[in-house]
């Protein structure tokens, strides 16, 4: 068990941004014991829709990703939830592969898809006591 808050990554492409929402909106309770960074119009829909606080980045394709991927690299972040659209061309593309590298090299875990995100949140909310 851990007694410290969890550091989350709230990331979502634009066809997906309504999922997190949802997505948040069943773990809200937990949400809002944790600490958030999203880049940027996925973490003001959650602020605004929410009321979660969340410390907004920039938005993915002007460098929001790589922003959260060296928070990642520094210690910062704990887990990433991003909801990535599979059947849309992303301009940005390799900031996209590089954050989910940086996961892989510093074993942070990484939810792509609503399923998984569900596993992992699940797991962080059962093993956190605060």
């Amino acid at each position: 068990m851990t007694t410290t808050k969890p550091r989350i990554a709230l990331i979502a492409h634009d066809k997906k941004k309504d999922d997190m929402v949802k997505l948040a909106g069943e773990y809200l309770y937990f949400l809002k014991g944790c600490t958030l960074s999203a880049t940027g119009t996925t973490g003001g829909r959650l602020a605004n829709e929410l009321g979660l606080t969340v410390e907004r980045k920039h938005s993915g394709p002007v460098g929001g990703d790589l922003q959260i991927g060296a928070l990642l690299v520094e210690g910062g972040i704990d887990c990433v939830i991003f909801l990535r659209d599979p059947m849309t061309p992303q301009p940005h593309e390799p900031d996209i592969n590089a954050l989910v590298r940086a996961c892989d090299v510093h074993n942070v875990a990484c939810a792509t898809n609503v399923s998984t995100a569900r596993l992992v949140l699940s797991q962080l909310k059962e093993k956190t006591t605060w």
